[in-house]
């Protein structure tokens, strides 16, 4: 069986290096690819809607909110309303901690709202927590049977 895929929107590329490591070091499997800003998570998710075998459809979205380009919070909007989308689980992970952002995400269709860990080891704990929570405890709508 493959690994699920998790598509990760984070323009920064140390962080994508940071937080690829971490899924590794965790007791996670996933498939983790990344776009880097909001346009891109929505060319990646057509593409993969299209049949695409490069871009295969994510189990799991993580969100940075502040990419350039399309933001975390349009691509947010967007990705929430397209039916084809809107059932794939959004995780915002953002250094940011603001009570607006985090509401606004939870109002724009988000699933959870994570503070981005400042130390490697809470990086490893985030992916452990999201592997456990997201692909062994929930249960998600299969996508091809919508």
């Amino acid at each position: 069986m493959a690994l699920p895929t998790i598509l990760m929107a984070e323009d920064d590329p140390d962080d994508q290096v940071l937080l690829r490591e971490a899924l590794e070091e965790s007791d996670t499997e996933g498939d983790l690819r990344f776009v880097g800003d909001g346009q891109e998570l929505l060319d990646y998710l057509r593409a993969s809607a299209s049949g695409d075998v490069i871009s295969p459809r994510p189990r799991l979205i993580l969100l940075d909110l502040n990419m350039p380009r399309k933001d975390g919070r349009e691509a947010l909007v967007e990705v929430k309303a397209d039916p084809e989308f809107r059932r794939i689980p959004v995780v915002v992970v953002s250094t940011s901690a603001s009570p607006e952002d985090v509401f606004l995400s939870y109002d724009h269709g988000a699933s959870s709202f994570v503070t981005k860990p400042a130390s490697f080891d809470g990086l490893v704990d985030l992916m452990n927590t999201i592997g456990e929570y997201w692909f062994e405890t929930v249960r998600l709508p299969n996508a091809h049977n919508h």
